[in-house]
């Protein structure tokens, strides 16, 4: 009987979350059960986020133990940007980069994912600016009251010669060093949007990793696809961009190694 309370519980704490009724932009945390002198405890780790986010169109924010709502106070909200933005730099605007700059046909194949995952997604119905402006990827500067698009949405839909002169820096170095561990047996540099760099790394993976046979129930699942999605969604989206450190996964006999830079907001064992 609790097991089935703790299971609601959960459920309905991940449709609130991704309710944009609710949370502005949503958010993605994860549930973990704890058991605690015999009863179960809901663990909900909050990180900090790189971006503000309304609950119910409020903006609130932290102040000891207290919540302040600071949504009609306009110095303060754009104090709260410009620290969102001194932490994280995915939260640069550009002024001088409009909607009609990036890859339309990039951001429709966004809307067909969340279609996919869900039929009534909000987005389903935006047109390209709502979109961006719900994800958080097209702002404005607190301090000039410029509009533009951030430096998050100039990875993700931008073409890639404006990706170079945004962000020089960006690649993906995706390498196999098996035979000649010297230099590398194959290799692919990666330097367009994340969406297609995503598509890549996996691409590279398939072709160099070997998938075995794994049978769920009476369904064959790829355990390499299912690990390294996840390992190809972290080193993109877990990355300093400012860093001109490149991203690199190099796949080795018996072992795949990926590194990049970043800014870590705690330290510790991290728990597989």
């Amino acid at each position: 009987m609790e097991q089935d309370f703790v299971t609601q519980i959960k459920k309905d704490f991940v449709t609130a979350i991704n309710n944009p009724l609710k949370l502005t932009p949503p958010t993605y945390l994860s549930v973990d059960i704890v058991e605690l002198d015999g009863k179960s405890l809901l663990r909900i780790y909050v990180p900090e986020s790189s971006q503000v986010h309304r609950c119910i169109g409020r903006i609130y924010d932290r102040n000891e133990d207290g919540d302040l709502d600071i949504t009609d106070h306009t110095t303060l909200v754009a104090h709260l940007y410009q620290r969102k933005q001194a932490t994280f730099s995915e939260n640069k605007v550009y002024p001088w980069i409009q909607v009609e700059d990036l890859r339309p046909e990039l951001i429709e194949k966004c809307r067909r994912y969340v279609r996919i995952n869900r039929d009534n997604h909000p987005w389903a119905d935006m047109d390209d600016l709502q979109l961006l402006k719900s994800a958080q990827l097209y702002q404005e500067n607190p301090v000039t009251r410029e509009n533009g698009v951030t430096l998050a949405g100039v990875m993700l839909f931008a073409p890639d010669l404006l990706i170079l002169k945004v962000c020089p820096v960006h690649r993906t170095d995706l390498i196999l060093r098996k035979v000649n561990v010297d230099r590398y047996d194959d290799r692919d540099l990666v330097r367009t949007n994340l969406i297609e760099s995503y598509d890549r790394i996996l691409a590279f993976v398939q072709k160099h990793l070997p998938d075995p046979f794994y049978l769920e129930g009476i369904e064959r699942r790829s355990l390499r696809d299912a690990i390294f999605r996840e390992v190809a969604s972290n080193i993109l989206i877990h990355r300093e961009y400012s860093s001109g450190v490149p991203a690199r996964l190099i796949i080795e006999y018996g072992q795949v190694n990926t590194w990049n830079a970043n800014r870590p907001h705690g330290f510790g064992v991290l728990n597989p």
